[in-house]
C-alpha cells in the first residue's frame, strides 16, 4: 500500500518539509496524540511484515532498469561490484528496496529521509570549523518519504553485514535491536526539544570514541578518525597526478579523460556552480582556477553515473582543491511518493538541500550545476572523509556501531518534520524493536536470495561483469 501523507493532511501550509510562518502550528501534545492514534491504523507488530509476494519487481529486473542511462562501458564494473557479496548487492539495491518497502505498512509520516540509509553511508568529514564530525554522508536518494523505509534499510544492512563479518544470528539481532533502541530513544529526546535545539546537535570524533562501550571499538574509532584526518586535497595530489604537469593520471576504466568538448562544458559548469554557493565561499572558490578534469568511478550504486574530479589551483602550487561533480538523477524514492510528478527542477539542488537538512553541519562548498543536459551536485572530493572497515568489524563492534547509526538516523529525521508523531507511535519501543528485528532477518534472507539471482544472471550471460575492479 502507498503511505498516506499524514503531515500534508494536517497542515495545508506544509510543503516538502517547509511551512509558512503565518500558519498556525499544531501543538506538540496534539502531534503526540496523532502518533499514538496511528498505532490503530498501522499496528507496530506490522513493521515485521515481509513476504516475497509483496514484490513488484525482481532483483535482476531492478538492476537492468537502473543500468539505463549509465555509461555503457562501466556497467560491467557496476555488476562486478554488486556481485561481490550480499552486502555489496545491498549497497547498489536502493531502487529495489524502495519498490519493496512501498508495498509495506507505513504510518504516512514523511520527514526528509536519506533514501539509502545503510551502514556504509555513515562516515567522518570535516565541518566548516575543521572539526571532524560523524554523520550520514550519502544523499543521492534523499527525498521526503516514509521514515520506516530508512529504518528498514539500515536494520537490514546491519544483519547482512553482521553475517558477512561472521556474527551469529543472535549477535546480528542484538545489533539491530541496539540500532532501533538508539533511534527510538534519541528521537523521543529530540522531539521534546525546541526545533532550533534539534538543529544544533552533532557528534564529533571524540564524542564517538567516548560512546564506544568496548576497548576494541574505541580503538577502531581512533584508527578511522586518524585516517580521515589525513584525507585532504593536498595529500591526494601525489596519488592522482603525475607531479609537475598537474594532470590527473588516467587509470582505465576507473579514471579516464573526458573528450575536449565535455572538458570545456565541465569547466563552464563549475563557473555556474559558484553562483549556488554562499557569497563568502563563492569568493574563496573563485580564487582557484581549474587545472585538470577527469572522470572517476565511485561507490557501488553510483558506478556508471557521471562523476568527475576537478583539480584546482589557488595562490600557488601547494594551494590545491579537488572538487567532485557527481551526476544527480531523480531519487529512487520519488516515484513511490509523487508518482510521475517531478517535485524538483534540479536534482543536484535536491541533493544539496536535503543533505543540509539531514546533516547538522555540511561541506561549505556544496553546490550544484548543469553540464550539457545532465545535472550535477558539487562538493569537496577529499575533506577529511573516512569510514569504518565493515568487512573486518568484530561482532561486538558492530553492536556499538549500529547504535550510533540509529542515533544519527533519528537526528536526521528529527531535523525535518514529524518527530513528535514518530516518537509517540514508537512508544516504549519493545514492540517495534521485536518487529524490526524480525523484519531485518527476513529481508537479509531476501537480500541473499537477490544476490544469488544476480550472480546466476551473470553466469547465464545476462549481464557483463568485471569482478574486482
Amino acid at each position: 500500500m502507498r503511505p498516506h501523507t499524514v503531515l500534508a493532511s494536517l497542515d495545508p501550509a506544509a510543503r516538502d518539509g517547509f511551512a509558512l510562518l503565518s500558519a498556525p502550528a499544531l501543538p506538540r501534545e496534539a502531534r503526540q496524540a496523532l502518533g499514538r492514534e496511528l498505532r490503530d491504523r498501522v499496528p507496530r507488530e506490522a513493521l515485521a511484515a515481509w513476504t516475497p509476494a509483496n514484490r513488484r519487481i525482481g532483483a535482476v529486473e531492478s538492476v537492468r532498469l537502473t543500468n539505463a542511462g549509465r555509461v555503457e562501458r562501466l556497467i560491467p564494473v557496476r555488476i562486478g561490484r554488486m556481485s561481490a557479496s550480499p552486502f555489496a548487492f545491498l549497497r547498489g539495491a536502493a531502487h529495489l528496496h524502495a519498490a519493496d518497502f512501498a508495498t509495506l505498512p507505513a504510518t504516512g509520516v514523511q520527514p526528509v529521509i536519506c533514501g539509502d540509509a545503510h551502514l556504509g553511508n555513515f562516515g567522518f568529514y570535516a565541518s566548516p570549523e575543521r572539526d571532524l564530525v560523524f554523520d550520514l554522508n550519502d544523499f543521492d536518494e534523499a527525498h521526503p518519504g516514509a521514515w520506516e523505509w530508512d529504518l528498514r534499510r539500515l536494520a537490514t544492512s546491519i544483519h547482512v553485514a553482521g553475517r558477512q563479518c561472521g556474527a551469529t544470528e543472535e549477535q546480528c539481532g542484538e545489533a539491530v535491536a541496539r540500532c532501533v533502541d538508539a533511534y527510538r530513544r534519541h528521537l523521543a529526546r529530540l522531539a521534546s526539544q525546541p526545533l532550533l535545539t534539534r538543529s544544533y546537535e552533532r557528534i564529533e570524533a571524540d564524542d564517538l570514541e567516548e560512546r564506544a562501550d568496548r576497548k576494541g571499538s574505541r580503538k577502531a574509532v581512533a584508527d578511522a578518525a586518524r585516517k580521515a584526518r589525513r584525507r585532504t586535497s593536498d595529500r591526494a595530489l601525489p596519488r592522482f597526478t603525475d607531479g609537475d604537469s598537474r594532470r590527473i593520471v588516467a587509470d582505465p576504466p576507473l579514471i579516464t579523460r573526458p573528450d575536449p568538448e565535455q572538458y570545456d562544458r565541465l569547466v563552464l559548469a563549475l563557473d555556474d556552480y559558484l553562483t549556488t554557493l554562499p557569497p563568502h565561499w563563492a569568493r574563496v572558490v573563485g580564487g582557484y582556477r581549474v587545472v585538470d578534469v577527469a572522470h572517476k568511478v565511485v561507490g557501488v550504486g553510483s558506478v556508471g553515473l557521471r562523476a568527475y574530479l576537478a583539480l584546482c589551483e589557488g595562490s600557488g602550487p601547494d594551494d590545491v582543491l579537488f572538487l567532485q561533480l557527481k551526476q544527480a538523477r531523480r531519487s529512487v524514492i520519488a516515484p513511490f511518493v509523487h508518482g510521475d510528478t517531478a517535485l524538483h527542477d534540479h536534482q543536484g539542488q535536491r541533493v544539496v538541500e536535503y543533505q543540509q537538512a539531514l546533516q547538522t553541519v555540511s561541506d561549505p562548498l556544496l553546490g550544484w550545476t548543469t553540464a550539457g543536459n545532465r545535472q550535477y551536485y558539487v562538493r569537496q572530493f577529499r575533506d577529511m572523509k573516512g569510514s569504518f572497515d565493515l568487512d573486518h568489524m568484530e561482532p561486538a563492534g558492530l553492536v556499538d556501531y549500529a547504535a550510533v547509526c540509529g542515533l544519527l538516523l533519528a537526528k536526521g529525521h528529527a531535523r525535518t518534520s514529524g518527530a513528535s508523531m514518530i516518537a509517540a507511535y514508537l512508544g516504549g519501543g519493545g514492540r517495534v524493536r521485536t518487529a524490526i528485528r524480525r523484519f531485518a532477518r527476513a529481508y537479509a534472507d531476501q537480500t541473499e536470495r537477490d544476490h544469488a539471482d544476480l550472480t546466476a544472471a551473470v553466469r547465464a550471460g545476462v549481464f557483463p561483469c568485471e569482478p574486482g575492479v
